[in-house]
C-alpha cells in the first residue's frame, strides 16, 4: 500500500495547474502558487520523486491520426490465480492499441480500452489476439459512440474547495 503524503495548498495548486497544463512554465506555476520560482521547482521535483507526478504527456487527438473506433472490452479469465492475472496484464501491456487495462472485482476480471482505425481493424485484433489469448474465457465488447468527458488525473481540492470546472 502506498503511503499517503501530506500536501499543503501550495503543492495542491502546483498539481492542479500541471494537471491542467503540463506545459506551464515554472515561473507561471510559482506565480499561481504564490511562491518564488526556486522553491516552486524544488516542490515539483519532490512531487516527482515521491511518485505523485508520474510523468508529462501530450493529449493526442486519436481521430486526427485515424483512430476512429474506441471499444471497451470486458474480459473474463479461466483462472484468477495471481500469476495468471499478472501474465494477462503483461501480455496486454505489449498490445499498443490497448490504451487502458483495469482489473475489476465482480464477474468480469478486466476492462480494456481499445482504439482501432476502423471496425475491421478491431475485429482482426479481437479474433486474432484477444479471444484466443491464453486463459481468456470470454470477452464482451461495447462500442463507444462518443466521448463527452475525458479528464486526466484526479480532482484536486485546494483549501476547502474541491476543484470542479462545472461550477
Amino acid at each position: 500500500m502506498q503511503k499517503k503524503i501530506k500536501l499543503d495548498d501550495v503543492d495542491k495548486q502546483i498539481l492542479h495547474d500541471l494537471q491542467e497544463s503540463g506545459r506551464m512554465t515554472n515561473v507561471e506555476l510559482a506565480q499561481n502558487a504564490g511562491i518564488s520560482a526556486p522553491p516552486c521547482l524544488r516542490r515539483v521535483r519532490t512531487l516527482e520523486q515521491e511518485g505523485i507526478i508520474k510523468g508529462y504527456h501530450a493529449d493526442i487527438d486519436g481521430e486526427a491520426l485515424g483512430f476512429s473506433v474506441t471499444i471497451f472490452a470486458f474480459v473474463g479469465l479461466t483462472s484468477q490465480a495471481e500469476t495468471d492475472l499478472r501474465d494477462f496484464e503483461d501480455m496486454v501491456s505489449q498490445w499498443d492499441n490497448v490504451r487502458e487495462c483495469h482489473m475489476l472485482m465482480g464477474e468480469t476480471d478486466f476492462l480494456l480500452k481499445i482504439v482501432s482505425h476502423d471496425w475491421d481493424d478491431f475485429q482482426a485484433f479481437l479474433t486474432g489476439k484477444l479471444t484466443p489469448a491464453p486463459n481468456v474465457s470470454h470477452v464482451k465488447t461495447a462500442l463507444a459512440i462518443r466521448s463527452r468527458k475525458d479528464l486526466p488525473g484526479v480532482p484536486i481540492s485546494i483549501g476547502d474547495q474541491l476543484e470542479d470546472s462545472n461550477e
